[in-house]
């Protein structure tokens, strides 16, 4: 549990470390989607399940 008068919150991350926690994370989910996307538009330019 965060100490009384830290700037840490219940994660344990200040909020500069959670910013960029969160930025490290969209930008890795941001890649997933455009992999998936590519992938889903290759399978059905192969073989359309609509």
């Amino acid at each position: 549990m965060a100490e009384p008068g830290s700037l840490r919150g219940s994660t344990g991350f200040t909020e500069e470390e959670a910013r960029e926690f969160h930025g490290g994370y969209m930008r890795g989910f941001a890649v997933f989607m455009v992999v998936a996307v590519v992938a889903h538009w290759l399978a059905w330019s192969w073989k359309p399940w609509l």
